[in-house]
């Protein structure tokens, strides 16, 4: 007696995985249809579709997509408006990605404990975005690296193997600073950021740049991106004889904070105190005057971030232990902080103003 023949198994997102040699997730991410594929990888998946009258399961792909993409997001970054822009971004990528987030919240402007890190690297991640500081930590990188997780950065600048996303903030500390040389300011306060995170490194050197150029006078104070810190900063600036007649902050937050002091003491912003930021968050836009700035993209800087760590983890091999980096271009947004000066100024010899005990 023959047997009855037994249902044919159709073939299955593995099936075609296994054909053209990459993951479950690249298949489900060209069949979607989304963005950032090789033209090349796109035509092989296609291809092995085709020949295995592979038939793409709805609720079958979201599970296998959703289950082997989980992206870690570490954050200890003191300005809330910077945040909000990131994780915008960042959910925003990850949901097209099919991914989910894994959110790490550090002690603010510290890494992570071990006992955080233990937990969080226990979670069954598939890789890591670091935001500002935490990229430049090389402790932190090491971690991950021993722990085999592809990592990205998002406005770092270290030499590690990772994806590094981030803008060039020396170039955008200069144009800002050429600007406020360009309507006759001579005399020029900023503020810088985290002295732990090279992006501040990089904005003081690109406004030096500019002052140097110039022969302007420059007043530096020490901040770390939080809105207190400015408070304090924008008092020194203002504390000098003869006082700055602009002030150009390393962020929005310290921006405002500035904004703050001069209201505080009855300076007209721009007509006595010209203000200017850097990243174009919130805050720029909710200040009265709203803040001439550095549009730095904070959400394209997440979404990129996400979609090249995705593309790293979906294929393996691909771009495993280089390091890989995107620019992304930056621009100077003019509002109604900053004005030419009411009187001119001689150049005259730079001047450094910092908190006391900063070395």
């Amino acid at each position: 007696m023959t047997k009855p023949a037994g249902r044919t198994r159709g073939a299955t997102i593995k099936d075609v995985a296994a054909r053209v040699g990459v993951s479950p997730m690249t298949v489900s991410r060209v069949i979607n249809g989304q963005a950032g594929m090789r033209p090349e990888t796109r035509a092989a998946v296609m291809a092995a579709i085709a020949e295995l009258s592979y038939k793409p399961n709805v609720a079958a792909r979201s599970l296998v997509t959703s289950a082997e993409l989980r992206i870690g997001v570490i954050y200890s970054n003191p300005s809330a408006a910077f945040m909000s822009e990131f994780l915008t971004g960042a959910f925003e990528e990850a949901a097209s990605q099919g991914a989910r987030l894994i959110i790490l919240r550090a002690p603010k402007g510290k890494n992570p404990t071990a006992e955080m890190m233990k937990e969080f690297l226990a979670s069954g991640l598939s890789g890591v975005i670091l935001t500002p500081p935490l990229g430049d930590s090389a402790a932190l990188l090491q971690t991950l690296e021993e722990a085999g997780l592809p990592t990205a950065t998002v406005g770092a600048y270290s030499e590690a193997n990772t994806i590094s996303v981030r803008i060039d903030d020396r170039s955008a500390a200069y144009e800002m600073a050429r600007h406020l040389v360009d309507l006759g300011h001579r005399r020029i306060g900023f503020i810088s950021g985290n002295p732990d995170q090279a992006a501040s490194a990089e904005r003081m050197a690109g406004f030096y740049e500019a002052i140097r150029e110039s022969q302007a006078e420059a007043a530096i104070a020490q901040g770390d991106f939080s809105f207190k810190s400015g408070l304090t900063a924008a008092e020194q600036l203002l504390d000098c004889q003869p006082a700055p007649s602009a002030i150009f902050a390393s962020n929005d937050d310290m921006a405002a904070a500035v904004v703050s002091v001069a209201h505080r003491r009855h300076l007209d912003v721009p007509g006595e105190l010209t203000v200017v930021g850097f990243d174009d968050t919130i805050p720029a836009v909710t200040l009265w005057p709203p803040l001439t700035t550095v549009h730095q993209p904070v959400q394209k800087l997440a979404a990129e971030a996400i979609r090249l760590l995705a593309q790293r983890i979906s294929v393996p091999g691909n771009g495993d232990g280089s390091r890989q980096q995107c620019i992304l271009e930056h621009s100077i947004v003019h509002r109604d902080s900053a004005a030419r000066p009411t009187t001119s100024v001689p150049p005259a010899r730079p001047q450094i103003v910092r908190r006391s005990g900063t070395p």
